[in-house]
């Protein structure tokens, strides 16, 4: 099957593609954000391939078809309720490829924040979704990133239209990393109705919502691994038969689940996400989840946003860092916040967990999908140390 690349950049060029691959015949299409040569030809049943370096910059190339792009698409209007999107993500990542295929299943025209994103120029673009069918308002709904949701409580505290658009969707859903509690307390008082997300690209994207899967997709732990199955999975990574079968493992009966590497446990049929499996360091000795820092760390006013990686030290064998950007850390002194993050992971995780730096940044690195960019935050702490 034939795949046309499209650059991610302009979400109309990838919208026009996608109502080809999902709702015609057209070619299967290619997003990539990583700077890899895609095939010129892919298997057959394909839609999308999404090429991307991932916030630990391992290249992943995933072939995605076009039951499971529209499998999620359903699941998610059955969960939430179906009507107008708003894309204020970028086109070329997961979950903004979601927010189009949900409006072309649901036939409505998306519409579409153009340029970097801004609360004014969400809120503007909010303000022209207000529409009625039959009499009856259209509920409008938006996906967007932490960092995203960040800006726009911080713009509505003194701007009234930024106000008016976080409450006037039906749901926000909000993934592609950890959304801390008290930014979603904000977003709450706030009157912004928000949905957690949970999942990747190998999962149609997030296929999780607060906790509980959608409806066809399974969870179970392994070994304290999260594993999911259904039929939002991808159907593998492009030319990497050894890497597709290590990530998506058959059971006896021909089950597939997908390996995400995330630890968690299941409450009361509710998901919770302890963090990476692959983000642990040894500190004297000690295991330390640096996802489980980085939560509480968070919990601390004036870090917020900040991020937690591990890097080696002298002393300890390896050690936890917070990068914080300094407008925020600043509302107390760089000592004073510092020791504040170390009384509280040390209070909730234990005293061998404790941050060793604390570092003031202009601005978190991140990449084009809003994620805070881990490889490139680690290198920095690496050769400031």
């Amino acid at each position: 099957m034939r795949l046309e690349s499209v650059g991610g950049d302009d979400a109309r060029d990838v919208l026009r593609a996608l109502r080809g691959a999902v709702l015609g015949a057209g070619p299967a299409v290619g997003l990539d954000s990583a700077g890899r040569t895609l095939p010129r030809d892919v298997p057959p049943g394909t839609a999308v391939v999404l090429t991307t370096s991932g916030s630990t910059g391992v290249p992943k190339t995933v072939a995605l078809s076009r039951n499971a792009l529209t499998s999620s698409a359903l699941a998610t209007a059955e969960r939430i309720g179906a009507g107008a999107w708003l894309l204020a993500l970028p086109a070329g990542y997961i979950a903004g490829v979601q927010v189009l295929v949900r409006a072309l299943i649901s036939g409505r025209e998306p519409a579409i924040l153009s340029g970097s994103f801004s609360p004014e120029a969400f809120a503007a673009a909010a303000a022209l979704m207000t529409s009625t069918d039959g009499g009856e308002r259209v509920p409008s709904y938006t996906s967007l990133v932490p960092v995203q949701l960040h800006r726009l409580l911080d713009a509505a505290s003194a701007d009234p239209d930024v106000a008016q658009a976080l409450r006037s969707f039906e749901a926000i859903l909000v993934g592609g990393q950890a959304l801390p509690d008290a930014l979603r307390e904000r977003a709450a008082d706030a009157g912004a109705r928000i949905v957690r997300t949970y999942g990747s690209t190998e999962t149609s994207g997030g296929c999780v919502y607060d906790g509980v899967p959608l409806e066809g997709v399974r969870i179970r732990i392994v070994a304290g691994e999260v594993q999911l199955s259904g039929p939002v999975l991808a159907d593998g990574y492009l030319d990497d038969e050894a890497k597709s079968s290590e990530a998506f493992p058959r059971d006896p009966d021909g089950t597939r689940w997908y390996r995400t590497g995330d630890l968690g446990l299941l409450d009361e049929g509710v998901l919770r996400i302890h963090g990476r499996a692959d983000a642990v360091i040894v500190s004297g000795g000690v295991n330390v989840s640096l996802d489980r820092v980085e939560r509480v760390v968070r919990s601390v006013p004036g870090l917020e946003s900040a991020v937690v990686v591990g890097v080696p030290d002298a002393t300890w064998g390896e050690a936890s860092v917070v990068v914080a950007p300094r407008g925020e850390a600043l509302r107390r002194s760089e000592g004073e916040q510092l020791a504040r993050a170390r009384d509280a992971v040390a209070d909730q995780i234990g005293a061998p967990a404790r941050p060793s730096r604390l570092v003031l940044v202009d601005e978190i690195a991140r990449l084009a999908s809003g994620k805070p960019d881990r490889e490139a935050i680690r290198r920095l702490v690496a050769n400031l140390h």
